[in-house]
């Protein structure tokens, strides 16, 4: 059953792609003696043993006058070597997305939080043999920050993630400015009535969150400027797909200020579980409240 969240006139559903109970090395500091002392991760974000459980998944936006994706996944048959957990995939994602009502023709918009793999793969899909944009009548948004930098990696780079960026930008990122659908922004800015995209960089250089707003109520989409709910107990911690991570910490530091202990919906773009709650204050740190 699709999770979903009220926000005044605004339905918010999370379309589930895959799951990994044990996500291996997510965030290398998040050791199980770690994870074991901070007791409200129990049970729906990590598992009995202190392993960090992730989830892979689309939001839906339904306004009264839009419908938007955020964020599109992974993507099936994909080559994403070395991430072999996330290659060659065969999800139920594009007909979860149908039965929840939300056929690809009637999307609006497309937001891409940011341009990796596990974000953007359904962009497309491949149709005789050629990738065309998922979407068809949809606005792809994108950060032109991220544009620049993952549409222009050298193809004899030694490094095998920003290898696995290039095809990713190629199969995924590519076709949908060939098909004219690309809408390049910078945060922060407005996407339709009651949408918008706010900066969060660090992860990437132009990683936007998404901010929901509908009759006085807030919703906060984080995508990846965070990747579990370890980081509200400590910001600190980091992983290593962060482009710039004193950034992505200060960007953590400055968002969780600004929202604990308020009336704001944080759904994140990785939590298992119940996946969304309210942030509050925890002595020094912070916790999510399900």
């Amino acid at each position: 059953m699709n999770l979903k969240w009220k926000v005044g006139d605004t339905t918010i559903t999370k379309i589930t792609e895959i799951t990994y109970p044990e996500f291996p090395d997510l965030i290398p500091a998040a050791t199980p003696e770690v994870v074991k002392k901070v007791q409200w991760l129990f049970p729906h974000f990590v598992t009995p043993e202190g392993k960090l459980s992730v989830s892979i998944h689309s939001l839906v936006v339904a306004t009264p006058g839009a419908k938007l994706v955020v964020d599109t996944c992974i993507g099936n048959g994909r080559n994403r070597e070395p991430l072999a957990i996330m290659s060659n995939l065969s999800t139920s994602y594009l007909e979860d997305l149908i039965a929840a009502g939300y056929p690809p023709e009637s999307i609006h918009y497309v937001l891409c939080t940011h341009l990796h793999l596990d974000h953007v793969g359904w962009n497309t899909r491949l149709v005789n043999g050629k990738w065309v944009p998922t979407f068809p009548k949809a606005s792809y948004l994108m950060d032109k920050k991220d544009i620049a930098l993952y549409g222009s990696i050298d193809e004899h780079t030694p490094d095998a993630f920003m290898q696995m960026q290039r095809r990713t930008f190629a199969d995924s990122v590519q076709p949908v400015f060939d098909a004219g659908l690309a809408k390049p922004v910078e945060g922060p800015a407005e996407v339709c009535d009651g949408v918008r995209l706010v900066p969060t960089p660090g992860h990437t250089p132009g990683h936007c969150s998404v901010l929901i707003a509908s009759k006085g109520e807030k919703a906060l989409i984080t995508g990846d400027f965070m990747h579990h709910p370890i980081q509200f107990h400590d910001p600190g911690l980091s992983i290593s797909a962060d482009v710039d991570t004193n950034a992505a910490i200060a960007t953590r530091r400055r968002v969780f200020a600004e929202y604990a202990d308020t009336p704001t919906l944080i759904i994140g773009t990785h939590f298992a579980g119940p996946t969304a709650g309210k942030l509050v204050r925890d002595g020094d740190a912070y916790r999510l409240h399900v």
